[in-house]
């Protein structure tokens, strides 16, 4: 298949995890993509179980669809060579602190002036301006400052990562986002853009929807482990067999539907729960019901006849059982 960014060149300046995602979902859809690494390679290569030739797994998935090229911006001649590079592409995806690049002479200022229809994306911790834009941030850092990390976990544990690298690869998807407007606005107008791609900002973007609970009802949202806060039932449960189910039973029908298969059909006109206010308030007594049940069935007939009954559900997943699901295999 003919890519739909196909045409579209791409050079990216940029190690660890958010550029190289950017770039690489940019690849996926057809562009031609320059990644330039250091002498020593992009750090990631050394990133958990490494191939037959030294370089990760993750780093290979990580980077497909790319070409590489060793530069070392510390010499000037390949500044000056990188410069030259860049005025050959549509997109420069950067991942430097703010006013780095420019210090050799590749900065947004400098080449836009040189390449006026360059789409530049910056990604950095903090963004190119503000009073932390000069600090280095990772998606780690990010996470944890949005907001995103308070909530997750149980209430009395610490708060945890959730396993990912989430914040960087959100960034990566801001990023793309930002430069597909901006090459949109270019068709436009025939004039690129300064796309500002912040990793504290782009996780917020996950969680500010606790903003307004709290500067209008003073919430600060707790963590609650694998309960969600705001609909309930929307839990996992273990089942008779060890095994790990998660139900989301949140709408009133669904709920309906969901006491019927479990022989419950009196909990839809309990006043406790009969309505999403009163099943939040009484969340801890519906778990123990949901979890009591979930002891009696083992996991695949239980998804099955969730199913069947319209009652959306599925297991906890390890990167094995996935690498074995039909559907993810389809």
């Amino acid at each position: 298949m003919t890519g739909v960014l196909e045409g579209v060149r791409v050079l990216e300046i940029g190690s660890s995890v958010a550029a190289p995602a950017a770039a690489r979902m940019l690849a996926d859809f057809g562009a031609e993509v320059w990644k330039l690494e250091p002498p020593a390679g992009d750090h990631v290569r050394t990133w958990g179980a490494r191939a037959p030739d030294g370089t990760s797994w993750w780093f290979k998935s990580h980077n497909r669809n790319k070409s590489f090229i060793e530069f070392d911006l510390h010499e000037p001649a390949d500044a000056a060579s990188v410069r030259e590079l860049a005025l050959r592409c549509d997109v420069l995806i950067e991942s430097f602190r703010p006013g780095k690049l420019a210090e050799w002479g590749l900065g947004y200022e400098e080449l836009a002036k040189a390449h006026p229809r360059l789409v530049y994306v910056s990604i950095s911790g903090f963004g190119q301006d503000g009073p932390y834009a000069s600090r280095p941030g990772f998606g780690h850092i990010a996470e944890g400052m949005s907001g995103m990390r308070y909530v997750t976990g149980y209430a009395d544990r610490p708060p945890v990562r959730v396993g990912l690298s989430l914040g960087d690869e959100i960034a990566g998807l801001h990023a793309v986002i930002g430069a597909l407007l901006a090459l949109r606005g270019r068709d436009r107008d025939g004039v690129g853009d300064h796309v500002d791609v912040s990793l504290l900002e782009s996780s917020f973007a996950l969680s500010k929807g606790l903003l307004p609970e709290y500067a209008h009802a003073g919430v600060v949202t707790e963590r609650a482990g694998n309960r969600y806060v705001r609909a309930a039932p929307s839990g996992t449960y273990e089942t008779r067999d060890g095994k790990y189910l998660s139900i989301a039973g949140n709408s009133d029908p669904i709920f309906t539907r969901l006491c019927k298969l479990m022989g419950e059909e009196g909990l839809a006109r309990d006043p406790r729960f009969s309505s999403n206010v009163g099943r939040v308030e009484n969340v801890a007594a519906l778990d123990q019901i949901l979890a009591k049940w979930s002891k009696t069935v083992d996991l695949e007939p239980a998804i099955v006849a969730l199913a069947g009954a319209g009652v959306p559900a599925g297991p906890i997943y390890s990167i094995a059982d996935i690498a074995a699901d039909p559907h993810f295999r389809a």
